[in-house]
């Protein structure tokens, strides 16, 4: 009988809330509704960074390490949330320090805490003297003295500049962008000065509005990207636009309108004015970029893969139609090469990956997975080509990871599944695809060429209930995850033998392109201290089924951290600081790229990792 009776758990301050079974890890559940905890021990339960205080409900505490939670802090309701199980309907507190970026130290308070809060665009009031017969000079040179000489000042300001300082009494807020005045504003608006970063994804595009005053994060919403309805993937828009002089306007105008609907979402959530908005950050993968700022991604779409522009780009909000202050510009990150673009840099700077002691994998899995290994200071970075299916696409009912996805599989005598929203299941998320095949793989349903076996084939230890899930259709195998009569449709979720197959193609680009930047470096799987994964998907596979299938390299669990959607915080590190731009620009000359479409190895490589492993190297929880 299958298990389907999930809980709620909601978290504070944030007030998100999502629906898990009973037994889930808090860290998952946290990690499910979009919140990175700390996690530097890995989730050993050592280095008690990962703190949470359980306001209502009934939670399993697993011993851990009484340094990392002192029994004082316990008796008060405190836990950790990587040793903390959900068993019913909970309310999670989450203090601040807990949560991953507060290690970047973005936001100022007025504790003494350093801040990197540095924009580039700032506000000054001014009160001028009244022109008289002993004070005759120029409303230019009265201004500048009050804003300083060395600012710049164009011919469309000085045009409205009389009009603009005698109808305001000669008082009013000078808004200055890298050392050129961009806009005057009547009164005193110091206060008030906005920005927006956006992590520019293939599939989803993700807006954070943070004020530029006090580096206070108002307000994130995110939609689908727009571009989805000309492919899947970049390759496939690239080759829309070669087909289709005019491709290129539809597809910018696409991604434009997602990003303003996006600003939408946040001004009617945070009731800030668009005016407000100087500021505006994009971090995404190079194709998307290029697209974004009206470039041609021509170049990218055959080999060698050429890139229009390596360094950052400052735009003109208005020459890209975005719905912010019309003064306001637009910083789009630097790029590596080939299919390494600027969401890989906002992640290597806010993983501060050249930083690491030890060999470290960053890891951004999608349909282009970005991998880089940092080693002596060195750094290497290399795309792949995974294809879409970590996304739910080209598999038989696989769904993006919305309302009514299986987002969770666990196989043991029978099977429990998770559905997002706690709705019957209409199909599976790329999560729940990996989860159901490491799970059949442990079972022996599924061997290490990726075959799932026939009834008779099995060993006599599959459980029987598991046996008479498996099914046929067209001559094609397949294994029931949810029977019909529990599903939205009426008709099962099954997971066929083409799915398999289609995991098994994206993981093994994966592997292979993790392969060849170890070897490039002269280190084994065995060496790596740390892999970081990053990226919307990254957050929610649980990391020892991701290396049951050979997505992940063999080593133990407790290596293997998430660290979030480093590309947005990456996107709003740049936002806030003129020092983190100058840092990510440093890690782009800095990186090796490594184009593997020219690597004679991973052709071999590829083929290699088609398989998976024979087994685990050690055991996981199946909550992480």
């Amino acid at each position: 009988m299958i298990t389907h009776q999930e809980i709620r758990i909601t978290f504070q301050p944030a007030g998100r809330s999502v629906f898990v079974l009973p037994g889930t890890l808090i860290i998952e559940a946290a990690a499910q509704a979009g919140i990175i905890l700390q996690t530097p021990c890995g989730g050993l339960g050592t280095c008690g960074k990962c703190r949470i205080r359980i306001v209502s409900g009934s939670c399993d505490r697993k011993q851990a390490d009484p340094k990392a939670l002192p029994e004082q802090l316990a008796g008060q309701g405190y836990a950790l949330a990587c040793h903390t199980c959900a068993m019913s309907d909970s309310v999670i507190d989450i203090p601040t320090e807990s949560m991953f970026e507060t290690k970047q130290q973005i936001l100022t308070s007025d504790s003494g805490t350093k801040s990197l809060l540095a924009p580039s665009v700032r506000k000054t009031y001014f009160e001028l003297p009244v022109p008289s017969g002993t004070d005759a000079q120029s409303d230019v040179s009265r201004l500048q003295q009050a804003i300083g000489d060395d600012i710049i000042i164009t011919p469309e300001l000085i045009r409205g500049l009389p009009v603009y300082l005698r109808s305001h009494r000669w008082r009013g807020t000078a808004v200055i962008a890298r050392g050129r005045l961009i806009s005057l504003e009547g009164g005193n608006t110091t206060n008030t000065m906005l920005g927006i970063a956006f992590d520019l994804g293939t599939t989803t595009v993700v807006g954070t509005v943070i004020n530029l005053v006090t580096g206070k994060e108002l307000g994130v919403a995110a939609r689908l990207n727009g571009q989805v309805q000309y492919g899947d993937d970049v390759v496939s828009r690239i080759k829309i636009i070669r087909q289709n002089a005019s491709a290129l306007l539809l597809l910018q105008q696409a991604i434009v309108q997602t990003i303003n609907q996006v600003l939408g979402d946040l001004i009617m959530e945070t009731k800030i004015a668009a005016s407000s908005i100087y500021e505006v950050t994009v971090a995404g993968n190079s194709t998307m970029q290029e697209i974004f700022c009206g470039y041609d991604p021509l170049a990218l779409g055959e080999m060698p893969f050429i890139q229009v522009f390596d360094k950052a780009q400052t735009l003109p909000a208005s020459s890209i139609r975005i719905h912010v202050n019309r003064d306001a510009e637009i910083f789009v990150f630097p790029q590596i090469a080939g299919f390494v673009g600027g969401d890989t840099i906002a992640g290597m700077l806010a993983a501060r990956i050249d930083t690491s002691k030890e060999p470290t994998l960053l890891i951004d899995i999608g349909t282009n997975g970005e991998i880089v290994l940092a080693n002596n200071k060195r750094i290497y970075a290399a795309s792949t080509a995974a294809g879409p299916a970590f996304e739910g696409a080209r598999i038989t009912q696989g769904m993006r990871a919305t309302t009514g996805a299986i987002e969770k599989v666990i196989i043991a005598r029978d099977v429990q599944y998770n559905v997002i929203g706690n709705v019957p299941p209409g199909g599976m998320c790329g999560t729940a695809l990996i989860d159901a095949v490491a799970g059949l793989l442990r079972a022996g349903i599924i061997d290490p060429t990726g075959r799932i076996l026939k009834a008779e084939d099995l060993q006599q230890s599959v459980p029987v209930p598991l046996r008479i899930r498996l099914t046929t259709r067209n001559n094609e195998i397949g294994f029931i995850l949810v029977r019909p009569e529990e599903t939205a449709s009426g008709e099962p979720v099954c997971l066929w033998q083409k799915d398999v197959r289609e995991l098994q193609l994206a993981s093994a680009a994966i592997r292979a392109g993790i392969a060849i930047l170890l070897k490039r470096a002269g280190l084994k799987p065995a060496d790596i201290g740390t892999i970081l994964l990053a990226g919307a998907f990254g957050n929610f596979i649980r990391r020892g089924n991701a290396r049951r299938i050979g997505l992940l390299p063999q080593i133990p669990c407790d290596r293997i951290r998430f660290i979030g959607n480093a590309a947005s915080l990456g996107a709003k590190m740049a936002l806030v600081s003129v020092n983190e731009r100058m840092y990510a620009e440093e890690l782009r000359k800095k990186t090796e790229h490594v184009d593997l479409s020219l690597d004679p190895e991973f052709q071999s490589e590829f083929s290699d990792n088609m398989m998976f492993p024979e087994n685990d190297i050690d055991s996981c929880d199946a909550n992480t």
